[in-house]
């Protein structure tokens, strides 16, 4: 179950980092899958397609989503970005100003 659902988040992330890297239908194919939680029969039926049409269009779309990340690193870059962030906080402790907060949380919001 954890693997799903960690897969089902990882897809998610990309498809926020690199959509409009995607066609409208690869988009819609995303969407209905792991956004809306369609069941591939209910996509079919959604697109006027087959269920074979369902799952090879979303195991390219997918597939063009890795490949996304592999070529750009924005998902790895975004999780860095976000054991950086906790470990500096870690790191200054109670010891951290006002200012130096702020504008953690200013870097934070911009992700």
């Amino acid at each position: 179950m954890t693997n799903d659902l960690e897969r089902t988040m990882r897809m998610n992330y990309l498809y926020d980092f690199y959509q409009s890297l995607l066609t409208d239908k690869q988009q819609k194919y995303i969407e209905l899958y792991y956004l809306e939680d369609f069941q591939f029969s209910e996509i079919a039926e959604e697109m006027n397609v087959t269920r074979q049409a369902v799952y090879d269009n979303l195991k390219r779309s997918r597939d063009m989503l890795e490949q996304y990340e592999a070529t750009l690193g924005m998902y790895k870059n975004f999780n860095k970005r976000l054991e950086l962030y906790a470990e500096l906080k870690n790191k200054l402790g109670d010891n951290i100003s006002e200012d130096v907060r702020k504008i953690i949380e200013r870097l934070e919001k911009l992700d």
